[in-house]
């Protein structure tokens, strides 16, 4: 899931000063707080990640920052508890015969957080300028299976085929067949907008408590940055009954020790960044959880740099690390180790089928690495950098390895460093700070670098279009025609199997070129105590936190 967006303003960048916190912001207990008339609200205090880069829902590519839009933002369906599609601010929606036209019936008198009326005009203004190349939305791909596509994202702001008929319906007319519609219609970077607020302030309302009107549960009411996020129930929000929480304090720390003595300070009742020496004890806990996501952990590498612009160096590079020994030891079995890209719980066409499992009986039995022999591999390995004339290493430069210091990266790097010792490759560690490393990254200023990716509906292509060429989060700036080729013709058919097909062909021609390292499947663990109830973590790397209550 999903990385992080566009750099923010200069000027706010330095104004807001983004650093990670050594610890809480308050030693008082974070489960409550004082009205003023000397009631007890019900605050809750939880820790998912650092400052994000963004909360803005075009910009947003990351999974800390998503969970924090889905509690402020709600789009015209969402996800329930049980993984299924279900009304959100949109009542009731219809698809035409073809599975070509959307249209969606939006609730009577929706509100945005400043009380203003929210019509399916804001969401047509909301969706076109996730697609304007003005906004440089690293999602705007997700809008492509939309008529006007091209034309709005080459600059025809209105060329895309949404239209708000009248104040609650939205028409949604599709350019070519997409089984998953209604998921994205779910997903975050679908959330509307407030026009009048964007074009007043710029890219700086999502930055400022005062401008940031959302749509959903919660508002955003104080943004203390390298401490916390506060949103305070949205009262205008249309299902505001339902909500019990006065408040959802997001503490922005990026020192996993910090966030685990927090959490048993009783300051937070949930912490998702714990330290990996701590997991082996702390897993034997009843208040620790270990759930799979849809999501690979992956290292991407500089295709247009030598020396990862010679496939064979690619090649050599992925063989040569032991995943198993990673995810095992280094990663104290909170991670599957990874020998396809496409990794568990992914579907595929048949119902109940999973795509992984199809990839192996396609592939005689077999991942497209083989997990067992870490010899094996490491010999041929060896071969491949001896073809493409670095034979033991000799000649290859020195590479550099980037990452950030949060959970098993840093030893997962050092691990990297003596697997590639075996063959002859020296590797440098390059540890960034958070709020720098994913803008490097995405700039392409880097050689190698972890990496991950958290789908965002369930569906092969989610993971597999991120390297088409161009794509905005294709951090390796990898390209390939006949990859390229079969991504499109997968999108243009609407017959499922051959969907499915075209997918597969992709990951066969992904893995064979070694466009990326694949190297665990994700899992989330965490602690959250037994006071926190009613809240819901699901497959796609988000913590509902909206309908939870703090019991005594």
């Amino acid at each position: 899931m999903k990385k992080l967006a566009l750099l923010m303003a200069v000027a706010l960048t330095c104004s807001l000063a983004f650093t990670a916190c050594g610890g809480a912001s308050s030693s008082a207990p974070a489960t409550s707080a004082s009205t003023g008339n000397g009631a007890t609200a019900q605050q809750l205090a939880v820790q998912i990640g650092p400052d994000p880069e963004t909360i803005d829902p075009a910009l947003n590519s990351a999974i800390d920052g998503a969970n924090m839009i889905i509690h402020a933002f709600e789009t015209l369906l969402i996800i329930d508890k049980d993984g299924k599609v279900a009304p959100g601010q949109a009542e009731s929606w219809e698809v035409s015969e073809d599975g070509m036209e959307y249209t969606f019936h939006l609730r009577s008198g929706l509100k945005w957080s400043d009380g203003s009326d929210l019509t399916a005009e804001d969401f047509e203004w909301s969706w076109k300028r996730a697609v304007s190349p003005d906004t440089a939305a690293p999602y705007a791909d997700l809008f492509n299976m939309i008529k006007g596509f091209d034309e709005a994202a080459a600059g025809d702001f209105d060329a895309l085929a949404v239209e708000a008929t009248d104040a609650t319906t939205l028409k949604v007319t599709l350019a070519k067949p997409c089984a998953y519609f209604d998921q994205l219609a779910a997903f975050t970077t679908y959330s509307p907008v407030q026009k009048a607020t964007i074009e007043a302030n710029g890219d700086a309302w999502a930055t400022n408590p005062a401008t940031y009107v959302s749509n959903g549960s919660f508002t955003v009411t104080d943004w203390v940055p390298g401490e916390y996020i506060l949103m305070s129930k949205n009262d205008n929000y249309w299902n505001a009954e339902a909500i019990k929480l006065d408040s959802i304090k997001f503490v922005l720390m990026e020192d996993a020790n910090a966030s685990l003595s927090a959490y048993e300070n009783g300051e937070i009742l949930m912490v998702k960044d714990i330290p990996g020496a701590e997991v082996t004890n702390l897993s034997k806990r009843e208040d620790f959880h270990l759930d799979p996501i849809l999501g690979t952990y992956y290292i991407s590498m500089q295709t247009e740099k030598a020396p990862f612009n010679d496939a064979k160096v690619r090649q050599a590079l992925s063989l040569a690390i032991d995943r198993k020994y990673i995810a095992e030891t280094v990663m104290q079995g909170t991670y599957t180790a990874a020998g396809n890209f496409v990794g568990t719980g992914l579907a595929d066409a048949a119902a109940g089928s999973s795509f992984m499992d199809t990839a192996i009986e396609r592939n005689g039995g077999k991942t497209y690495i083989d997990l067992e022999d870490h010899e094996g591999n490491v010999a041929k390995a060896k071969e491949l950098l001896k073809e493409a004339g670095y034979e033991n290493g000799a000649g290859l430069p020195t590479l550099e390895y980037s990452t950030n210091d949060a959970g098993y990266h840093v030893a997962l790097a050092e691990a990297l460093q003596q697997m590639y010792k075996e063959i002859g490759v020296n590797m440098e560690i390059n540890v960034l700070e958070w709020s720098s490393f994913t803008p490097t990254r995405r700039a392409g200023d880097f050689q190698m670098a972890r990496n991950g990716w958290v789908c965002d509906y369930n569906d092969a292509s989610s993971l597999l279009d991120l390297f088409t060429t161009g794509n905005g989060n294709n951090d390796g700036k990898y390209t390939n025609a006949k990859y390229d080729e079969l991504i499109n013709k997968a999108h243009a058919t609407s017959n499922v199997e051959e969907y499915f097909d075209y997918l597969h062909q992709a990951e066969d021609v992904l893995m064979e070129d070694a466009a990326m390292i694949p190297v665990a499947y994700y899992n989330d663990f965490y602690l959250q105590s037994e006071k926190l109830q009613g809240t819901w973590h699901s497959p796609l790397g988000y913590w509902y936190f909206m309908y939870g209550t703090i019991a005594e």
